[in-house]
């Protein structure tokens, strides 16, 4: 029985863990990448754009990022950093509330929208879908009471149009200056375009359901280019580029850039397709991920199902019954997921339908700004970013609890991408006893098999007897 026990004291020594003293720490010698912060002279908040290259090296959720000063050699106090989105993640496209709606003295459809409390730059309003070939005038007068009470101001004259029967496109979207009065009021004229066969008595108020209110373009997004390529073909009706993006690395939006001598009207659908690269266990060179694989995603070799996402670009520049329109979109949002954990292949197709196809000059996948931002009296040395240790977590910073943008932070510039030349790979967690010896289990279980055999055989010879 001493056998026994000696075997279930060995197995319990086979679950001793591997690291008593909690989560590792970080050092810079345990970062297998690093980049310079070019810090201008000034002290107070500095902020760096993160690019592309910073996210297939680092951990998933740049995790693994941390600031340290650039000469140390020893185990130094990281610097406390913040990361920031640029600032349309504090607005959003908001609904604006339909008031008064009717027609005035003049025939004209006339309404007032209750606007959200904050800045605004535009105002899309919800037109009947199914209303095609039209020109209107909007009118619009500001004020700080409804009903035109209290200060007003008169923002001009507007165009909305939908020119369906000469296949171009639609805009329904006021801009407007940048404003925060609470009411608008708007006297909207609407006129058949010109060509356009369609029943009469069809502009009454109903056609207008409300109006919604996109981000004031002070706070809407800033983008950083992803990739980009000039490389773009022609295969039958589409113009196709195609993008191979490493895992991790977000992709938010396409931009398409026309050549500038084109002056051509135009609205074409377009298609974004990404599809996920198959696991790659083990890539050399790579940090791994905590749980020992890539990406999270440990032994999936299902094949990869394709993520799709439509959008349209534009450009309406025309003089319709003496109404100017002057109108461009050639960005269509593309939030994709497929690369966010894995490597992935992206297609960008613009369909041309029997149109010539368009002189595109160059399609840029973007992502929106990111940017780390830190306190330069945090330290009297250079600083430098260092990242690659899959083996940390989030970073926790009384700076980032606390953290509030500058207006005008110093700008940092990021370094290129360099290995650390003080790279030491994390000592992997210390085994134990019974991993160190493991001739103790056999010699344990040998000898429990014996004790056991012996009590057998003791135990019929007394069964016998």
């Amino acid at each position: 029985m001493k056998a026994v026990a000696f075997l279930a004291a060995a197995l319990a020594l086979q679950t001793i863990t591997a690291n008593p003293d909690g989560p590792p720490i970080a050092q810079p010698k345990y970062m297998r990448y690093q980049r310079a912060l070019n810090v201008p002279q000034g002290t107070g908040q500095a902020c760096a754009v993160l690019d592309a290259e910073v996210f297939p090296h680092a951990a998933p959720s740049l995790i693994d990022l941390r600031v340290f000063p650039s000469n140390a050699s020893a185990p130094s106090h990281e610097v406390p950093y913040a990361i920031t989105l640029s600032e349309s993640a504090s607005q959003e496209t908001t609904e604006a509330h339909l008031l008064n709606l009717g027609a005035d003295a003049g025939h004209s459809i006339s309404f007032d929208l209750a606007m959200p409390q904050r800045p605004y730059s535009s105002v899309a309003l919800d037109v009947d879908p199914a209303l095609h070939d039209f020109l209107g005038t909007a009118t619009v007068t500001a004020s700080d009471g409804l009903g035109g009470k209290g200060h007003s101001v008169s923002f001009g004259s507007f165009t909305i149009f939908d020119l369906a029967a000469q296949h171009l496109s639609r805009s329904t979207t006021l801009p407007l200056p940048e404003s925060t009065f609470p009411y608008l009021h708007i006297s909207l004229a609407m006129a058949d375009a010109p060509g356009a066969h369609v029943a009469d008595g069809r502009f009454v108020p109903s056609i207008v359901s409300g109006a919604t209110v996109p981000p004031s373009r002070e706070a809407q997004a800033i983008y950083t280019t992803v990739a980009e390529t000039s490389a773009i073909t022609t295969s039958g009706r589409e113009s196709i580029a195609k993008f191979d993006i490493p895992a991790r690395v977000p992709v938010e939006r396409v931009e398409f850039v026309i050549a500038p001598t084109y002056k051509g009207n135009f609205s074409r659908d377009v298609r974004v397709t990404a599809t996920a690269a198959p696991v790659a266990k083990g890539a050399p060179g790579e940090a791994a991920e905590p749980n020992g694989s890539e990406s999270g995603i440990e032994n999936d070799q299902r094949p990869p199902l394709p993520e799709t996402l439509t959008g349209n670009i534009l450009r309406v520049r025309t003089n319709e019954a003496g109404r100017e329109i002057n109108t461009e979109q050639l960005t269509v949002p593309a939030v994709l997921g497929t690369n966010l954990q894995r490597a992935a292949k992206v297609e960008v197709v613009v369909e041309n339908g029997d149109d010539q196809p368009l002189p595109i000059t160059a399609m840029r996948l973007e992502m929106r700004q990111r940017r780390l931002c830190f306190d330069t009296s945090a330290t009297t040395s250079p600083v430098a970013l260092y990242y690659g240790d899959p083996t940390l977590s989030a970073p926790v910073y009384d700076y980032e609890r606390l953290f509030t943008p500058s207006e005008k932070p110093l700008a940092v510039t990021l370094g290129p991408q360099l290995a650390n030349p003080d790279f030491t790979p994390r000592p992997g967690a210390p085994r134990s006893f019974t991993d160190r010896h493991p001739e103790v289990l056999w010699i344990a279980l040998i000898a429990a098999i014996a004790a056991l055999g012996f009590v057998a055989v003791k135990s019929g010879k007394s069964v016998g007897r």
